[in-house]
């Protein structure tokens, strides 16, 4: 017996599941929305954020545990949930306190 993946799902690469701390850093006045990345592929990740979050089109995403940015660009959004594709990276954020 054949599973096939739901027609809306065109990932190429399954995501592995993670608990990470995050966060969104979104250029305006260096203001950063607080956030847990849930699973994460080399091009992109599924991040849990608080239901009234603005989230910005494009924007940084600073993992501590990695220890660089994610240039992200968001691809969905669903609830306290956001689908990001990555486009880059970059170092630690300067003005970053972890």
């Amino acid at each position: 017996m054949e599973q096939f993946a739901p027609k809306d799902d065109v990932r190429r690469q399954r995501r592995s599941r993670v608990l990470k701390g995050a966060s969104i850093i979104t250029g305006i006045q260096n203001s950063e929305v607080s956030c847990t990345v849930r699973n994460q592929h080399v091009n992109g990740a599924e991040l849990r954020v608080a239901p009234d979050a603005k989230v910005p089109e494009r924007f940084l995403l600073y993992v501590p545990v990695d220890g660089i940015a994610y240039r992200a660009t968001v691809c969905w959004r669903k609830n306290d949930r956001v689908g990001v594709q990555f486009n880059g990276t970059e170092p630690k954020p300067k003005l970053h306190y972890g």
